[in-house]
């Protein structure tokens, strides 16, 4: 699939069990490419299907020599499927899409403009008329507002599948478990901040139906923790595995020696004592110092890790076009 030739645009498409739609968005994606007088390329991951999704696709390529392709022996997911696009793409602009035409190629253009006239990084798509049912709408609603405020990215819909990049944004990122809901602040940490959004057209599903549930938004959350935590501490984890032990180690150290000191006290004044096991807190504080140790060396143990791990992003590939 490599190819140093340069392009203006790469148009990485993940799909999973989408044949029906498929003819359809290419040739969208063709029409406007044309129109635009732009040399493309459409990236299309298989992840899996067992519809006769890539039957479809090898058709399509007899057709439009843009199109590139890879399959998945199983379903990875969305993220690994991004990764593996990215890798691929060589467009000045890259543009991530979903492949149930839920989103529309006709905002390529305007995208576009945005990234090379205006001069964003990154591009999302804000689908403000949500063709989707309440029981989606309002908990995408608050996800989006809690993602806001623990990035500081104002964005209205990170997880929008419509999104538009600088070819050396998606070269420097890396989109891997199920992180592609915050790309942007992959982005962002990866250095990236002229971050924008452009409302775009939410379309209606034509065929089949969605491949996602309510318990995504019970994984976004734990995604988003996941995501804060290594934006932050992911290259060090020692600060803030080692910073904390040390805190729990420093209190609960402290309070021990309190409470001996006490006692040595007031045996030496002979004064009434209280055996040092009777005393709740003297319990917590040898776990705390217990704690803070296991928690030190937690962080020492992910710094030799994080030092000595090689590529995390390893995907079997059965085919490619």
């Amino acid at each position: 699939m490599n190819n140093p030739a340069p392009l203006d645009i790469s148009v990485v498409v993940p799909l999973y069990n989408e044949a029906e739609s498929l003819p359809e968005l290419v040739a969208w994606i063709d029409r406007v490419a044309r129109a635009e007088g732009l040399s493309y390329e459409a990236i299309l991951i298989d992840d899996g299907s067992s519809d006769g999704s890539w039957e479809v696709i090898e058709r399509l390529r007899g057709h439009y020599p843009a199109l590139r392709a890879l399959r998945f022996a199983r379903n990875y997911g969305k993220s690994a499927a991004l990764y593996c696009g990215f890798e691929a793409a060589r467009g000045e602009v890259v543009f991530t899409m979903d492949a149930d035409l839920q989103d529309s190629p006709d905002e390529i253009p305007a995208l576009r403009r945005m990234i090379l006239d205006e001069g964003y990084d990154l591009v999302s798509g804000w689908k403000r008329k949500r063709h989707d049912p309440a029981g989606k709408r309002w908990p995408s609603k608050f996800f989006n507002w809690t993602a806001r405020a623990v990035s500081g990215i104002r964005l209205h819909d990170f997880n929008c599948g419509l999104k538009a990049y600088r070819l050396k944004v998606v070269k420097a990122i890396e989109v891997y478990g199920e992180m592609h809901r915050y790309i942007p602040i992959l982005a962002k940490q990866a250095g990236f901040r002229r971050i924008g959004e452009k409302a775009v057209e939410h379309r209606a599903r034509k065929y089949g139906v969605s491949k996602f549930g309510l318990e995504r938004m019970v994984k976004g959350y734990l995604d988003l923790i996941t995501v804060s935590f290594m934006t932050r501490f992911g290259r060090s984890p020692m600060y803030f595995f080692g910073g904390l032990g040390t805190l729990m180690f420093l209190v609960g150290g402290a309070t021990t020696a309190w409470i001996l000191a006490a006692k040595l006290w007031k045996q030496a004044h002979g004064l009434a004592l209280r055996p040092v096991t009777d005393q709740p807190l003297f319990y917590l504080a040898i776990a705390a110092v217990i704690l803070g140790v296991q928690l030190f060396l937690a962080g020492f143990l992910g710094e030799l890790i994080n030092r000595g791990s090689s590529d995390r992003n390893k995907y079997l590939i059965d085919k490619t076009l």
